[in-house]
């Protein structure tokens, strides 16, 4: 054995296999969230997060284990094939694949129950006309439709 080999020795968790454990007085402290020997403090991470509103998704991931996750519905996202969300206990955003989810019917009507958040005002190609026609001091039927729609501008 090296003088720096307990440096680079590579540690797993024996519960779930993650690399990079810690060992202090005997107890062994894994990193990742949804394992039994999870630690969040000793981890860098909080452990205190509660979802207000609490849905479950059951997950199967990439080794075929079946996982479930509680997170908050009102921060589901959808991008893309995947949905964005906020887990406990970290309250660490992960994105979920939407074909290993099992309970996708369930998970994408509370991801899309959420209301749009209102505009706040026009959009790129709306403020291209609208700049275009106060530089030029000008007007057209489009840039009175915008005006009519966005007093404020």
């Amino acid at each position: 054995m090296g003088f720096l080999d307990w440096l680079f020795k590579d540690t797993k968790c024996p519960a779930c296999g993650t690399r990079g454990v810690s060992k202090s007085l005997g107890r062994i402290r894994c990193s990742n969230p949804s394992c039994g020997l999870f630690d969040g403090p000793a981890a860098g991470r909080r452990s205190d997060y509660s979802p207000e509103h609490p849905i479950q998704i059951r997950y199967r991931n990439f080794q075929g284990q079946e996982k479930t996750f509680t997170a908050e519905v009102e921060a589901l996202e959808r991008k893309h094939n995947h949905i964005l969300a906020e887990v406990a206990p970290t309250g660490e955003r992960i994105a979920l694949s939407r074909d290993r989810i099992q309970n996708l019917a369930e998970v994408d009507r509370a991801a899309q129950a959420r209301p749009e958040p209102p505009s706040s005002g026009p959009t790129p190609r709306e403020r291209q006309v609208l700049a275009y026609h106060k530089k030029h001091g000008s007007t057209s039927p489009l840039y009175e439709e915008i005006r009519t729609k966005h007093p404020e501008w």
